[in-house]
């Protein structure tokens, strides 16, 4: 059974790796509407930054540990052992528990060229998955009729699970908008489809279990990331240092 505790300015759910996919599936299989967050130290620092944010996370059905840092959290707060939960692994694994129980997905979000690589690759790696739908919305700020023709849309497709890949932190606000609205779960997987298909590498499992996976990304793309880590990584650093200063003061 998954657990919500606070690290810093998030509620991160905690638990076994197969207990995240067995709830995630629960939700699906129900068609809940309902939302995951898939929690890195870059969406805890946009939370503590934005009040609002934060709501959005914290009322996310299921908030995962992705990051390293967060699952490390854990034990650092509450010497907790806690599995790492990340969007990368999540996606193939979803996907095969969704072929193997007949569930059917959505893809929202991505530019029409990874959507199409995508579905590709789905068709060859998962040949009986049923895919309801696959959309890229215009990279602006969508008006409310085309809200409501997205909505209609993903009602029409009868999926059950949708994989949201507009990137922290827009995907979780139109997760959170779409709730009650859509009968499915949403998850927000933010950039894990050009890994998904190997359009670009991920980094080795040693550096994923030693929290360096930030490292291998940021040799790939310097230009977008280096200020991005310096500061929501330092930051993290700080604040996590300076709740456990408080906690024994």
């Amino acid at each position: 059974m998954l657990v919500k505790k606070r690290l810093l300015s998030i509620d991160v759910s905690s638990g076994s790796y197969n207990e995240f996919i067995g709830a995630i599936l629960k939700y699906a299989i129900e068609r809940v509407s309902s939302y995951v967050c898939v929690a890195n130290v870059h969406m805890l620092i946009e939370a503590h930054n934005t009040p609002k944010y934060a709501d959005v996370v914290n009322q996310a059905d299921i908030v995962t540990p992705d990051g390293m840092p967060l699952a490390q959290g854990f034990k650092y707060e509450y010497n907790l052992k806690q599995d790492r939960v990340d969007g990368m692994s999540l996606l193939p694994a979803l996907l095969a528990e969704c072929e193997k129980s007949d569930l059917s997905v959505y893809f929202y979000g991505g530019d029409q060229k990874t959507l199409n690589t995508a579905e590709t690759y789905i068709r060859e790696a998962y040949p009986t998955l049923r895919v309801a739908g696959l959309y890229s919305p215009p990279f602006r700020k969508l008006t409310d009729a085309e809200k409501l023709e997205d909505e209609q849309r993903i009602k029409d497709s009868g999926a059950h699970l949708i994989f949201v890949a507009l990137g922290c932190p827009k995907q979780e606000m139109w997760m959170a908008e779409m709730k009650g609205k859509v009968p499915a779960l949403m998850i927000g997987i933010g950039g894990a489809l050009p890994v998904f298909t190997g359009a670009q590498k991920r980094a080795p499992k040693w550096m994923q279990d030693n929290s360096l996976e930030w490292v291998y990304r940021l040799i790939q793309e310097p230009k977008r990331l280096f200020k991005r880590y310096l500061t929501t990584n330092s930051k993290f650093l700080y604040l996590l240092a300076k709740e456990k200063l408080k906690t024994k003061s």
